[in-house]
């Protein structure tokens, strides 16, 4: 199963219909009884049913032309960039991104290439955005390789309120560039791992965009 390319993610589906039959309950109920005690709940839900269809919205991207430039595979904020070790690029250069709520939670692929390799591990349920949810919290990571033998990492780690962590693609699957991929649900983190020796293209605490913003040249 592949992502849909709707305007609304198929997984927001469930969310959105449920806010909406509970808003229509409530709207009805306050219009036909007269109930001031029901409007105030129907307001809350409306604008629940607002941010749920935001959450799950699914906008079209075009990454840079330049082939070159790894792109970011999520929407958010970057609150790590340093060395690291992962264990099938060995020493590299990592960069979290920090999603919250009001972020795209549709993750793309960060380079064109094949899927080598994907790791699930089961794991806690901290704060996104402190260094320890990069290896105690459940997540799951893919291991591309680019057409030209380059090996890129990236992994959705859940957060505290994440706990569903959504990836349509296995080993063996080809993926473009700034291709979606898969989703987390309700706040997250993700973290990209790049051989060592790469430049960064962006600073801690600037605001990323899934599939457009430049994260490094692989040279």
């Amino acid at each position: 199963m592949r992502p849909s390319k709707a305007l609304i993610t198929p997984e927001g589906y469930p969310y959105i219909a449920y806010s909406a039959g509970l808003l229509l309950f409530l709207t009805a109920g306050a219009f036909f009884l007269k109930s001031t005690a029901l409007a105030a709940p129907a307001v809350l839900t409306l604008l629940l049913l607002l941010f749920v269809i935001s959450f799950f919205r699914n906008p079209e991207r075009v990454p840079p032309a330049d082939p070159a430039l790894v792109v970011a595979p999520a929407d958010g904020t970057v609150v790590y960039i340093g060395p690291a070790a992962q264990e099938h690029l060995g020493a590299c250069l990592k960069i979290s991104i920090f999603m919250s709520v009001f972020n795209v939670h549709v993750n793309r692929a960060p380079v064109r290439g094949t899927v080598v390799a994907r790791c699930y591990k089961q794991g806690k349920f901290y704060d996104a955005r402190h260094a320890k949810a990069s290896c105690e919290n459940e997540q799951c990571g893919l291991v591309m390789e680019t057409d030209s033998g380059v090996q890129v990492a990236f992994v959705q780690i859940a957060g505290l309120i994440a706990r569903r962590i959504l990836c349509y693609v296995d080993a063996g699957d080809r993926l473009e560039r700034g291709e979606r991929y898969g989703m987390i649900r309700f706040g997250s983190r993700v973290d990209i791992f790049l051989p060592e020796g790469c430049e960064p293209l962006v600073a801690v605490g600037q605001t990323t965009t899934a599939g457009v913003t430049a994260l490094t040249r692989l040279t």
